[in-house]
């Protein structure tokens, strides 16, 4: 239909028919699970290097087999790509957690994951204050250090027999000159606050209020360099009751007792003496609460590796948080909103621990008393309590605290890291919907200590990767079966069993392989499963070549770090093994250790029994995919199929001119797209593929002839 005009002129239109694309998509994605020293239990992260590795899920375990895992997935990113590492779940598992000194840890505490935090943990009433951001012993020990804006002077006095936190403190003054509270005028009547910690010789007292006339009182706002509130005299101290009782008067002892209460205070720690003001400055009301006219919800929050059980230096300051706020809406700025909830900002940003409790929740709460003195009415956990959003809140203040976590637990009281058939299959289905995270290679790493377990989990992977299909599981041999054998039949026929019961499938790769390898972490020699390199061979192919080429050979097979062979299958035995689709790993003098096989797991003869034509496959599938996504809701017309064959047709030959293929051919018309088709709201193209053929066996027949015998007359006849 023309667009009208109502005027001469030119009308310009534009019609696209390069919509979609078709691209190679193998973003090589390697995916393995097991029981890692730390990291978030049942969520995939993304490792690149050894390193992140390290820091994520921790090093390999001295004297347990869990080392096998770890080094399965060292193995394959020393080759490239990318690790989706799953720590996997076990029922011993705890998060080392703490509350402050009159409170007990949870001891059957286990937060997986972020998701599990938010979902269980985030919420009010918690009975732990703070716990490590993942379960295990590595967090046992540390301390988190809390800080508020509390008392902000200590007050001399002769004992604290009777006195409590939380209790009311009323300081009688005469002609009293009071500094650093907005003048400098002499005041008399009295300073009222809440006792928020006890010394053997002092309280530290969080001083709120000026009054004048018992009921009129003026809030003291402390500001940002404020010097040290002086009380300059003898005068009593009087601690009063929740009924407005008097319990004890003491008097103070003699000359200027007024100190800076932000200046003495250490974060706790065992072995040292670090104070808050070397840290940062006091926390403040935060510009968010002041603009809501709130104030006092300003806190510091830093973990210390307080014995040096994680990072070997006693005292390291693993991390600040500082200037965080109380008020569950608070953000760094609405231009630039960062959350700054301390509970929010804890579970996003750091690396070690989350918030459990506050201080409006009882459990590990500010105890504030009920009443200052008759007619006068103190800040009470209902109106100062933290979970709340800022708009005319004056938060409850605790002061100083730290929390000691313990109770953290591995994954069995014997201090073993062995997961279950059961928890590793949990872990490998994160894997199972290909629309919700992709991968290309799930890499068993070791077995389980039984033959029948190791099989099962070996059969779940090829499941998982033969109804994904755009994907491989790489299978080692159950370990018992090649290492310390000495005799290489009882090898052979071991591995035949062991990979006769697994699932035929053109997404499986077998190898023979256990190699040994240096662990530098614990200056040992290990044995370890040879699929994570198998699976990085394909990684190295992809990247140095083409999916398509074979990941084995003295070109692209040579594994990393391989000192030699607990199986190294002669000629005679590799004949046993190939033909049921067992690829060996070899160790071949003077080249090096290799995959010396390219079969995948199909039980039966196919062009899909060959690792280079699945790869090559899964290549062209996927990328043809996303050419094909771009089409719907198009109209299978004639425009809509050329412009699908003119995508498809160059990138098959551009596969074709890197060796990937022979020839193709692709029908896109009205004879696959029939008026039923149509109707049935389909699009059809048939693409046909003549996939490139690695080469196995290699003949050399040498002919010796007569001197005088031309060799065009014999060259036939051979």
């Amino acid at each position: 239909m023309a667009t009208p005009q109502l005027s001469p002129g030119v009308l310009t239109r534009e019609v696209d028919l390069t919509v979609g694309r078709a691209e190679n998509v193998l973003d090589n994605i390697g995916a393995i699970a097991g029981p890692f020293e730390i990291g978030p239990i049942d969520e995939a992260t993304d490792i690149t290097t050894e390193t992140q590795l390290i820091n994520t899920f921790g090093k390999p375990i001295s004297t347990d087999a869990q080392y096998q895992y770890w080094m399965s997935a060292a193995s394959f990113l020393s080759y490239g790509g990318v690790l989706k590492v799953v720590r996997t779940d076990d029922d011993d598992l705890v998060n080392a957690n703490g509350n402050r000194s009159h409170e007990t840890v949870v001891t059957d505490l286990k937060i997986k994951n972020y998701d599990d935090y938010v979902a269980n943990y985030a919420g009010v009433g918690q009975t732990f204050g703070y716990a490590a951001k993942t379960p295990g012993t590595w967090a046992n020990n540390l301390k988190v250090c809390v800080i508020d804006n509390a008392a902000d002077q200590t007050l001399g006095i002769g004992t604290t027999a009777g006195i409590a936190v939380g209790q009311g403190v009323t300081v009688s003054l005469t002609n009293q000159l009071i500094a650093g509270v907005g003048d400098t005028s002499e005041f008399t009547g009295y300073l009222k606050g809440i006792v928020t910690g006890l010394g053997a010789t002092t309280v530290d007292v969080k001083i709120t209020n000026r009054v004048t006339t018992l009921g009129v009182s003026t809030d003291i706002t402390y500001a940002q360099g404020d010097q040290a509130r002086s009380i300059l005299d003898t005068n009593d101290v009087s601690f009063i009751n929740s009924s407005g009782v008097g319990i004890a008067t003491f008097s103070l002892v003699g000359g200027n007792y007024a100190k800076d209460w932000y200046d003495e205070q250490t974060l706790g720690l065992t072995n040292s003496t670090v104070y808050w003001k070397a840290i940062s400055p006091r926390p403040l009301t935060t510009n968010w609460a002041s603009d809501r006219s709130s104030k006092n919800d300003g806190l510091h929050v830093v973990v210390v590796d307080d014995l040096g059980d994680v990072t070997g230096i006693q005292g390291n300051i693993l991390e600040k948080s500082l200037n965080l706020s109380k008020a569950t809406d608070a953000v760094s700025s609405e231009n630039a909103p960062q959350k700054i909830y301390y509970k929010d900002y804890l579970a996003l940003y750091s690396d070690y621990v989350y918030a459990g409790d506050d201080p409006s929740d009882g459990s590990d709460g500010f105890k504030a008393a009920s009443d200052f003195s008759s007619g006068y009415t103190p800040i009470t956990a209902a109106s100062g309590g933290w979970n709340r959003n800022a708009q005319g809140i004056t938060f409850n203040v605790i002061g100083n605290n730290t929390y000691t976590l313990t109770a953290g637990a591995d994954y069995s009281s014997t201090g073993g890291y062995t997961a279950t058939l059961g928890n590793l299959i949990t872990s490998y289905n994160l894997f199972k919907n290909k629309d919700e995270v992709q991968v290309d290679y799930l890499i068993m790493g070791p077995g389980l200590g039984e033959k029948a377990e190791s099989q099962a989990k070996a059969n779940r992977l090829i499941s998982i990767a033969g109804a994904r299909k755009d994907c491989m599981a790489v299978i080692s041999p159950h370990r018992a079966d090649v290492v310390d054998i000495t005799n290489t039949d009882t090898q052979t026929d071991n591995v035949i069993k062991f990979f006769s019961s697994l699932s035929s499938s053109s997404y499986a790769v077998f190898d023979t392989g256990y190699k040994y390898t240096y662990d530098r972490f614990n200056n040992k020699f290990r044995w370890i499963p040879t699929n994570g390199d198998v699976a990085g061979l394909m990684v190295r192919t992809s990247v140095n070549s083409y999916p398509w080429f074979s990941p084995a050979g003295q070109q692209r097979g040579i594994l990393n770090n391989a000192i030699k062979l607990a199986y190294n299958p002669d000629k005679a035995q590799r004949d046993q093994l190939y033909p049921l689709r067992i690829n060996s790993i070899v160790n071949q003098p003077g080249t090096g250790i290799m995959l010396f096989g390219d079969k995948t797991g199909l039980g039966y003869a196919s062009a899909f029994d060959r690792i280079n034509v699945r790869r090559l496959f899964l290549t062209i599938e996927q990328a043809l995919q996303k050419a094909a996504e771009a089409q719907l809701f198009e109209l299978n017309d004639q425009v809509t199929r050329a412009n699908f064959v003119n995508i498809v047709e160059p990138y098959l030959r551009d596969v074709e001119a890197k060796r990937g293929l022979y020839g193709f051919l692709v029908i896109c018309d009205e004879t696959n797209n029939t008026p039923d088709i149509i109707d049935n709201n389909e699009f059809r193209a048939d693409i046909f593929l003549k996939p490139a053929k690695s080469i196995n066996y290699v003949t050399l027949t040498f002919v010796a002839t007569r001197t005088g015998v031309s060799f065009e007359e014999v060259a036939g006849r051979v």
